[in-house]
């Protein structure tokens, strides 16, 4: 029998990339390097940021600068909520464009994030959560503090605190009726051991490999790589990189189970 369009969205879960670059993007501003002058639409990377689809409920997790561009390409039309890492510009700059999304709406757009990440997104945008001014197609948050766990629908959503410079930092794990369980941290120098512990023998990762080389407040490829095994992750996407990485020359260098990802990419479940 054919699977109904119903029965066929509650079963969905996916991630889509909206983008896999550092905060600067790729190309670079002034920059003449082959990555930034490639013509390799995998080299092309705006700032990092995913949308998760769990059967009828969709997250967008950031709004980073490029959300705009990321929406249009993608044809995201409608989000159930914003769920935040960090207030670091790359990941909330783009917080006004999130108009679109209520456009549509009459209740308020959940926005979950930590405390500190709340206080942060209050201070930069609080033309939106100034209690007296509701005008609807702007902005109406709901402010959401991330404290442990939360659900949309059947997506249950785990903050997986990092270290990440001197900002407070989250990653997130997904868990999904019977599918795999993934994890996306997309800022990160190091793992707290409560968090690797959550992360053992993880089924699809995604992390920070910002650089081949060292980086005070991101981890180097190394570094990825070496999470990876500690945590035997059986599938892993590195993103947030920056121009050192030329897409085809470094695809073939990676172990097995490793992978870059890319702007666009969708993984399905």
């Amino acid at each position: 029998m054919q699977e109904s369009r119903q029965e066929a969205m509650a079963a969905e879960f996916s991630l889509t990339f909206l983008g896999t670059g550092t905060s600067v993007g790729v190309p670079v501003i002034g920059c003449d390097c082959p990555v930034c002058m490639s013509e390799d639409p995998l080299n092309q990377r705006l700032r990092s940021s995913v949308v998760v689809r769990a059967g009828d409920k969709i997250l967008l997790v950031d709004s980073g600068p490029d959300l705009r561009m990321q929406a249009l390409r993608e044809g995201l039309r409608e989000i159930d909520a914003v769920i935040y890492t960090h207030a670091h510009q790359d990941h909330v700059a783009g917080f006004d464009e999130l108009r679109a999304f209520c456009w549509r709406k009459h209740e308020p757009l959940p926005l979950h994030a930590t405390a500190g990440c709340m206080d942060s997104l209050k201070t930069m945008f609080g033309w939106a959560f100034f209690p007296t001014k509701v005008v609807d197609g702007y902005v109406r948050p709901d402010a959401r503090i991330i404290d442990g766990p939360f659900h949309y629908g059947d997506l249950k959503v785990t903050p997986l605190p990092v270290d990440h410079g001197a900002v407070e930092t989250i990653g997130f794990l997904f868990e999904f009726a019977d599918s795999p369980r993934l994890a996306y941290l997309p800022d990160v120098k190091r793992i707290p051991g409560r968090t690797m512990a959550m992360l053992c023998n993880i089924d699809v990762l995604i992390i920070d490999a910002l650089r081949t080389q060292q980086h005070p407040t991101h981890m180097s490829l190394d570094e990825a790589l070496d999470t990876a095994e500690k945590l035997h992750a059986k599938e892993t996407w590195l993103t947030h990189l920056s121009h050192e990485y030329d897409a085809a020359e470094w695809s073939s260098r990676l172990p097995a189970g490793v992978q870059m990802a890319w702007d666009g990419l969708r993984i399905s479940f």
